[in-house]
């Protein structure tokens, strides 16, 4: 009787033990990492949290710059009016939205590939930078117009805010290559996956648009992936930090 009482507690645990594993290993689920992250992912500093299923990386943010903006409301500890110039020696000129808290969560895929069918980047986020911070693409809204009329309207580090209060940037972080990282620095990642680098190369060489493929990247090793990888870069001109679509196939983005 003893043995038969060892034998049915033995057959409830695997059961309870198999109903746990196919909870855990279900795609869905955000808040369980059945996986390590990635050591590059660390560098994403912005975040609540950056979590893997061994599938997906999803990274979630609040999309609040670390960093002072004329878009902040006045009564923010990071407010600062500006006056000055800003990308492309444009002289700043405020737009009438407001930073406001967002929750996102980005689902990203953990070992990217090349795409057979390269997705357009769609308005709205694109990526993620390492603040936490969404990239947005080389378009304003609401008809994918060209981005020149709103570029005056970048703060001090060549950010702005949406109608929805959505803080964001097309082009080059400033705050992010010249305080918090460098010129050749990871910014980040876009949803397909790959990463982002600044407007230089490892070795100082200024990054021109000749020197991308059409969506706006190109393969080789960095100090992050010293096996080498595809990456885009931010460059001065446009579209400025993404091409003809994603390279790879774009995860998702939810509120």
């Amino acid at each position: 009787m003893k043995n038969l009482k060892i034998s049915a507690l033995v057959v409830i645990g695997i059961v309870i033990g198999s109903i746990i594993s196919c909870s855990n290993n279900d795609s869905s689920n955000t808040t369980t990492a059945a996986t390590d992250v990635p050591a590059v992912y660390k560098k994403i500093y912005g975040t609540t949290s950056i979590t893997s299923d061994g599938t997906y990386i999803y990274i979630k943010t609040k999309d609040l710059p670390d960093h002072k903006s004329a878009y902040y409301p006045t009564t923010n500890a990071l407010y600062e009016a500006y006056s000055g110039t800003t990308f492309g020696g444009n002289t700043f000129v405020k737009n009438p939205n407001s930073i406001i808290e967002q929750t996102a969560t980005l689902k990203t895929p953990l070992n990217p590939v090349v795409a057979s069918t390269h997705a357009a980047t769609p308005l709205g986020a694109i990526g993620i930078a390492i603040n936490g911070v969404a990239f947005f693409n080389q378009y304003a809204g609401p008809n994918n117009q060209v981005l020149a009329g709103e570029i005056a309207t970048f703060d001090k580090y060549y950010g702005h805010p949406q109608n929805q209060g959505v803080y964001h940037y097309h082009v080059e972080p400033l705050y992010l290559t010249t305080v918090k990282s460098t010129k050749s620095g990871l910014m980040g990642f876009l949803l397909d996956g790959f990463p982002v680098y600044g407007p230089q190369e490892e070795n100082g060489t200024v990054v021109t648009n000749a020197a991308l493929d059409v969506y706006h990247g190109h393969t080789h090793a960095t100090v992050d992936y010293p096996n080498g990888i595809y990456h885009y870069h931010f460059t001065d001109e446009a579209p400025y930090l993404n091409g003809n679509g994603f390279y790879g196939t774009p995860g998702t983005i939810s509120q």
